[in-house]
């Protein structure tokens, strides 16, 4: 039986850039940092960096959750990622929107209005 999505994982060419990068997106350390995975818990969502990986902006595209999508947006770019599909309100109040972050990934976020802090309705 699937419980929901419980981690999203991104290949990465250069594991110590990608795991300071990304703690810098989330505003805190990965809780799991090896030469073979860095692991960070975002309100108990795992964002996972594997090394020696082949980065890409198509198959499965998770959404991050955000409190305001044109603010993490433009973060995400001062960053150092590069604008890939602008902020777009999609119905309903529930905006999305993705990047590629600086290792070639795409990064896809949502401010979806339905949705709690913790994802629940």
């Amino acid at each position: 039986m699937i419980l929901g999505l419980r981690t999203a994982i991104y290949p990465v060419a250069d594991l110590a850039a990608a795991a300071r990068w990304y703690a810098q997106v989330l505003g805190f350390a990965p809780y799991f940092d090896e030469p073979f995975y860095v692991g960070f818990n975002v309100d108990g969502f795992e964002l996972g960096l594997v090394p020696d990986g082949q980065s890409g902006t198509a198959g499965p595209q998770p959404l991050w959750g955000v409190a305001d999508a044109s603010g993490t947006y433009a973060r995400l770019l001062e960053l150092g990622a590069s604008a890939l599909e602008p902020v777009t309100e999609v119905g309903d109040g529930i905006k999305v929107g993705a990047v590629i972050d600086p290792f070639g990934n795409r990064f896809g976020i949502i401010e979806n209005p339905h949705f709690g802090k913790s994802g629940s309705p």
